[in-house]
């Protein structure tokens, strides 16, 4: 019995059409060489180029394997809160799928990852969770992950601003960053206290409530998963930090983690994936706190190709290895397939008497 992957209809990438795509690819570039070939010739800059080019292969070998480790953490999250919530069909290697697939999605929709939001929620959905409880998973998801965001920009603006931690800083470039993740954390944590109800305010942010309450779930019972969230932010920042030392400069950790911080806000603007908005926030913040401009430029453009560009071949192939596993599960719900056990840990695996499969079907899994 073999099993069939017909389209799907219901996905969120299949109306994207060719020509997005290629409007994307031009636009993205345009944005990239505005980037490198302006801002050098106002800044009265070195060749941008050049500069791309004297990078220590070492430093920047250790930045591709940071990249990939921050990648390890998000996939390590998104597997403990969907378990958390029912789906033991999500293992560690449909979470990665979901994980590349999520960031391909986010790199053709603007709006801070509304794209990749999409995926993933369908893809929830597919494994057989409720709709509510689909819901439920993506704000406990959103809850934690950015709560490392947010309270990054709290204590790391007002500690700059301090002296706590070097680095120094304006008011404007500290404490106005360090206001807003504060108001955040407190509009998220007074949520918790809306009841449930038909007025637009309650509909909003009872959700939200559910999944600050789930998250503080996770958090008191020591989810081992939960280390997934500072992973994907420290690694991603150290590699960051990974391509100033590749072209011989290196900001106070402060500096560093304040300024990527402030330019990933440009992740909201309307620009596809935040292209250009983000490397010119980062870059602006850098040169602000007294980073070289230069450095600054060639660093944040090699994090970029590391971080935004570079992930996006493995996104699109695990799309398409992740509707194969849909597939998979669709083919369960209908019956035609026994479900996959869930893997058991070494120490407490049985042996287990060899079955004898239909080729055709053993295929679906190779």
């Amino acid at each position: 019995m073999a099993v069939v992957d017909t389209p799907d209809r219901s996905l969120p990438l299949g109306r994207v059409s060719a020509r997005q795509v290629v409007v994307l690819v031009i636009a993205s570039a345009a944005m990239v060489a505005g980037l490198v070939v302006i801002a050098p010739a106002l800044a009265d800059l070195p060749d941008v180029w050049g500069k791309l080019g004297d990078g220590s292969v070492e430093w920047l070998t250790l930045a591709l394997v940071l990249e990939a480790l921050s990648f390890v953490g998000h996939a390590v999250l998104f597997r403990a809160v969907s378990v958390e919530g029912g789906g033991t069909r999500i293992g560690l290697r449909a979470s990665t799928e979901i994980t590349l697939a999520g960031h391909a999605a986010t790199r053709l929709f603007a709006s801070a990852g509304a794209g990749g939001i999409a995926l993933t929620a369908w893809a929830l959905r597919k494994s057989g969770m409720e709709a509510r409880d689909v819901a439920a998973r993506m704000t406990t998801f959103m809850v934690l992950l950015y709560s490392v965001y947010m309270g990054s920009l709290l204590f790391g603006g007002v500690g700059l601003y301090t002296g706590i931690i070097p680095g120094g800083g304006s008011f404007a470039m500290t404490i106005v960053p360090a206001i807003f993740g504060g108001a955040v954390i407190a509009l998220v944590a007074a949520a918790q206290l809306v009841k449930p109800g038909e007025h637009k305010l309650q509909r909003w942010l009872s959700p939200i409530g559910d999944g600050v309450r789930d998250a503080r779930g996770l958090i008191r019972r020591g989810n081992p998963g939960l280390i997934g969230a500072a992973m994907w932010w420290a690694f991603d920042i150290a590699c960051l930090w990974a391509c100033f030392n590749a072209f011989g400069e290196s900001p106070a950790v402060g500096v560093l983690v304040l300024g990527y911080f402030v330019g990933m806000l440009a992740n909201t603007l309307p620009l596809p994936g935040g292209v250009g908005g983000v490397d010119g926030g980062m870059i602006g913040m850098f040169v602000a706190f007294g980073v070289n401009p230069a450095a600054a430029i060639v660093a944040v453009l090699a994090y970029r190709f590391f971080a935004f560009w570079l992930p996006i071949a493995p996104g699109a192939l695990s799309y398409v290895t992740l509707r194969r596993t849909v597939a998979t599960w669709e083919a369960e719900d209908a019956g035609e397939l026994e479900p996959e056990p869930e893997p058991e840990p070494a120490a407490l695996a049985k042996p287990r008497r060899t079955v004898h499969h239909d080729r055709s079907l053993c295929h679906q899994y190779s």
